[in-house]
């Protein structure tokens, strides 16, 4: 019988998901995906389980993302039914979370990123700690924020998600926070503590208990500029607004000058239809470009710059974002 990643439990009207697969930083394989999809299907309409709630087994990670290093192996062999199979069994679980009818909560204590967004942001209560650290890094592997990033992103504090969805940017719990990523704080301390006073049947009352308002916000700080160089225009002309040499531009300059920009332009246009349509469109329109991003020439080098060799020397096709082709890009959309 195969092992599975995922441990479930249900007592006192919660249903408990716990993410087990440490070694791996709880990166979503396609066991995962289909041993998360069963029993929050089955607990939906289930009137024993009113809560659910995910936590994770790792001291380091809640989620790290997909395990898009599979999904690259499959390109390269030509196995195109694997990965459209990956990402459709992905977002299928995406979608069941956005529109569970009862509370669902995360608690959300180190790295959260990519997938890991994805089983927790659309859920209704997304509890941070101070070691959480979240971010969606596509765009540095040639890829673009999935798991229904375009529908989330956009309806962040004015232009963070498009920021943060370009850049790959790392929010802290501070910034998780305000940015509207995360509902609530709790220090790492007291995490054991709120997560048993849930298990006993009293969310509602624990969140309220355990609660405490959020740390520092670094990149919310910079609020004013992040809406002044990505609320509007083409990636490009976000590039050619950040001008300045203060540490915050400076490192948005150098993001945006090293993810794909093939990705960054995708990215952007993704978020810019996202923030009109609800979260089903928004999953089927990603769903219909993982087959023409997957295969172009940027995923498999970028996923192997980042996660195989690991030498993040990526050679992008084309290589800046001046030299991006915008006809090409809007025929992917169609």
């Amino acid at each position: 019988m195969c092992m599975s990643f995922i441990r479930t439990n249900v007592a006192n009207g919660v249903g408990e998901i716990v993410l087990d697969r440490p070694k791996a930083l709880n990166a979503l394989d396609p066991s995962m995906i289909r041993d998360l999809y069963e029993p929050l299907l089955r607990w939906r309409d289930d009137p024993a389980v009113e809560t659910v709630l995910v936590t994770s087994g790792s001291e380091r990670a809640f989620c790290a993302g997909g395990d898009i290093k599979a999904v690259r192996e499959a390109v390269l062999r030509g196995d195109r039914e694997f990965v459209h199979g990956f990402f459709a069994d992905e977002y299928r679980l995406n979608l069941l979370i956005g529109e569970y009818p009862k509370p669902y909560i995360s608690l959300i204590d180190g790295a959260a990123m990519g997938g890991g967004l994805g089983i927790s942001v659309h859920g209704s209560v997304r509890v941070v700690t101070e070691r959480a650290v979240l971010a969606m890094p596509e765009t540095a592997i040639g890829f673009f924020p999935d798991v229904g990033a375009s529908h989330f992103l956009p309806r962040l504090t004015g232009a963070a998600g498009m920021y943060l969805g370009l850049t790959g940017a790392r929010a802290s719990a501070g910034d998780a926070v305000a940015f509207g990523l995360a509902t609530h704080f709790v220090p790492s301390e007291r995490l054991a503590e709120l997560a048993d006073a849930i298990r006993g049947g009293s969310a509602a009352e624990a969140l309220e208990k355990f609660g405490e308002q959020a740390p520092q916000a670094p990149l919310a700080a910079r609020q004013a500029e992040i809406d002044g160089v990505f609320a509007q225009g083409t990636p490009a002309d976000m590039l050619a607004r950040l001008t300045g040499d203060d540490e915050w531009t400076t490192q948005a300059r150098t993001a945006l000058t090293a993810v794909s920009p093939t990705a960054a332009f995708v990215t952007a246009e993704l978020i810019r239809r996202g923030a009109d349509d609800e979260l089903s469109r928004c999953l089927d329109r990603e769903l219909a470009l993982t087959g023409p991003v997957t295969t172009g020439p940027d995923f498999a080098e970028g996923v192997r710059a980042v996660l195989v060799d690991k030498d993040r020397n990526p050679s992008w096709s084309p290589s800046s974002l001046a030299a991006v082709d915008r006809d090409a890009i809007a025929a992917l959309f169609d």
